[in-house]
Formats: structure tokens, sequence, C-alpha cells
């Protein structure tokens, strides 16, 4: 079974069922890149963390623990001098190189917490993924920086990514699903490989997404685009009609010129 074809059967389950490590290890095709070394790696860490976090008697101290073993102990680190390196995405070379962006650092943290039977949960924060204790919502982990945030931090970080108006609210710490999350890492991977003009890599990021989201209307434009772009003209045309059905003719004009010279394209190669 290829990567893709397993990504497809995690993709298919209901979103609570999704295992994320394992879907977000998939995300990658790596020649040699085994799934399951790498959650051996998080059961590891989970174990050479286990002495510390059990010591700790509240959600905060937990959190601090397991912070301390992570970043101190393990050394890992947020990628502040190459962000956009796509490797920042994968999973496993995170795993490896011990250093990525928000998101795939928040997934090892969560994996090893939850190894450890503590509750905690993924944040779509605006602009920085987040971590928090679902024990004690206060209590909320910058994987990044490796530092667990006040209220004033939070709110903080929300302004420099909404601008000074934005007020901290409920709806900004809500929980992220699996689906959710997976679906971040793709977007961010997508557009990476968008400005590197990646558009192969680009294509499998949105075929994934679209594994996860079958019917969502602006990933089957980005696709349909993708496509076009590497000259596949069919499945092109196909994506983009679909998009338009789905979309409605509210959003279809801006497309109307690609769309006729796609079925131009596809009529002279039949």
């Amino acid at each position: 079974m290829t990567s893709r074809e397993r990504f497809g059967e995690i993709a298919a389950l209901a979103d609570d069922a999704i295992d994320l490590a394992e879907a977000a290890l998939l995300i990658e095709e790596r020649p040699g890149l085994s799934v399951a070394a790498c959650l051996e790696r998080l059961d590891a860490l989970a174990e050479g963390a286990r002495p510390s976090v059990s010591g700790a008697d509240t959600p905060l101290a937990r959190a601090a623990a397991l912070l301390d073993f992570l970043f101190q102990q393990e050394r890992m680190v947020g990628n502040q001098n190459d962000y956009y390196d796509p490797r920042n995405s994968f999973l496993g070379q995170v795993l490896e190189r011990r250093t990525g962006i928000p998101i795939t650092l928040s997934i090892v943290y969560i994996e090893v917490a939850r190894r450890l039977a503590l509750d905690v949960c993924g944040v779509g924060f605006p602009g920085h993924f987040l971590v928090r204790s679902r024990e004690d919502p206060g209590v909320v982990v910058d994987a990044f920086h490796g530092r667990v945030l006040t209220r004033d931090d939070c709110r903080e970080l929300l302004q420099e990514a909404l601008g000074e108006e934005a007020v901290l609210g409920p709806e900004h710490m809500r929980r992220a699903r699996p689906r959710e999350i997976v679906a971040r890492i793709l977007t961010n991977l997508k557009h990476v490989h968008l400005r590197r003009e990646e558009f192969e890599q680009a294509l499998s990021c949105s075929d994934r997404l679209l594994l996860l989201l079958p019917e969502a209307p602006l990933e089957l434009r980005d696709r349909g685009l993708i496509y076009a772009k590497l000259e596949c003209f069919g499945p092109a045309l196909q994506d983009l009609e679909r998009f338009a059905a789905l979309a409605g003719q509210r959003r279809v004009p801006a497309l109307t010129e690609t769309l006729e010279k796609l079925r131009r394209r596809v009529a002279q190669i039949h």
C-alpha cells in the first residue's frame, strides 16, 4: 500500500478516529521513511518524559515538565532561521532534525502528551498553532518557542496576527480536531511549494486535502489550477468544472476564460 492509499484510508475515517501522528507522517513521500519507526520515536519520547511529568501534580506543572523535557533535554526548537523550509511540515523530519514550525512541534507535544495520558488538544489559533490543556483550559502551550503562555501572551499573539483591535475570545481557543490539523499542515505546505513553483509537490498536497475534504470548492479550484500548470488539461478541466458547479455562478466569471481555454485544449487532444 502506498502512503497516499493509506492516507486515503485514514481520511475516510470519522474525525476522532483519525490517528493524528500517522496521518501527519503520511503527508511525506520519502523513500526509506518508516512510519512505524517514527511512531516508536514518539513512544520513546514519552517514556523519557514520564519520570518528570508523573512527578508533577497540576496541569500547569505537567505542561512545564513536558516542555522542559522536549525543548531542554531533547533540544527541540522552532525553526526561525528557515521557517518556510518544506521539511518543517513533515513530522518524520521534525522528529529527526528536532526542529519545525508551530503546528508540527505542537503535534509532537500532543502525541507525547497523549502517550502519557495527559488530556491536551490542539488550538487552531490565528497565525500560530497552539496546544492547551483540556483539564485546565487556562494552561496554553506555545510549542514553537517552548513556553507556557499567559492570557496576556495569547492576546499579544492574536493582535500580531489580526491587528491591535482584536479581542481574545473563546472562539480563538477552540479545539482543533485531527482532520482540521492535518488540513492546516497541508495547506501551509501547498503554499510553500507554490511559492517555490514546485507544482508536482503542491499537487500532492492538494490531492491529500481533497481526500480529507472531498467537497471543498476552493481546493478543487486550486487543484485544477495546479493541474493546468502541469499541462494536465483533462483533470484540470474536471476539477474546475466541479468547482464552478459547487461555487455557483457568483464566483465563476473570473474562471470563464480559463475554462474555455481548457475545453479547447482537451478538444485538441481528443
